[in-house]
């Protein structure tokens, strides 16, 4: 599993592939929370929080992640790599997992530079550390809890297609419907459904923003991410 791990974390730094997926992480939050104008803006918007960031990170992450696990297995297929690494000695769990932290570091990697905004607005704030800590820490934790969520269901739309594009489409638009789609269909019958939003991976984001890291949230994330690995290696099986 470490072989394939390193394998996937020198192709992604060989290429153009990991750093393009940090820089454009880092280029749209920055633009949008401190240089555009408009509802995101945090200098303009009159209180030091980090909600602007925690909102919008979760819709970058529907189509980063897909393009970071596109490659994952549909290039295998593409080149006839797969079988090669099928006979090494490796389980199909050790390949699903190897190729899913490699992919799972590299967000994480792209997250760690964000650090610098809590320092920033613990600063702006008025008097100097008036910073809810437990929400902020809290939403980070959610951040990758989610992270390792669609992290699992890119690696699963890779290993349908061979087709790179056909992998991110798949993969951004079961992100979409596993992080909104239970919310939207809660709010298609005009009442506060419960049960349905709590399918969904909004619901428990939500409740860990808060600053509550409840068992409940964090099983139902490991549950998630579990499944769709298991389909992945269920799949190269």
């Amino acid at each position: 599993m470490i072989a394939i791990l390193k394998k996937e974390l020198n192709l992604f730094f060989a290429s153009p592939i990991g750093y393009l997926v940090i820089l454009v992480f880092l280029l749209a939050n920055g633009l949008f929370l401190w240089i555009f104008k408009g509802e995101f803006n945090i200098l303009n918007a009159g209180f030091a929080d980090l909600n602007s960031f925690f909102y919008m990170t979760p819709w970058l992450f529907i189509f980063l992640i897909p393009a970071i696990t596109m490659r994952s297995f549909s290039d295998e297929i593409k080149l006839g790599t797969l079988e090669i690494l099928k006979t090494k000695p490796l389980t199909n769990w050790q390949i699903v997992l190897g190729k899913y932290l490699g992919a799972f570091i590299l967000i994480i990697l792209a997250l760690v530079p964000t650090l610098t905004y809590v320092y920033t607005i613990n600063q702006l704030g008025n008097p100097v550390g008036n910073l809810d800590f437990g929400s902020t820490v809290g939403s980070y934790f959610g951040l990758l809890f989610m992270a390792s969520a669609f992290t699992s269901i890119g690696l699963f739309t890779s290993i349908l297609s061979n087709n790179q594009i056909v992998a991110f489409i798949l993969g951004a638009a079961l992100s979409f419907f596993m992080f909104y789609g239970f919310e939207a269909i809660a709010d298609l019958n005009f009442t506060q459904n419960y049960q349905i939003q709590n399918i969904g991976i909004y619901a428990h984001f939500k409740s860990m923003s808060r600053g509550v890291i409840d068992t409940k949230d964090v099983l139902y994330f490991i549950s998630i991410t579990f499944f769709f690995l298991y389909l992945t290696k269920t799949k190269l099986d």
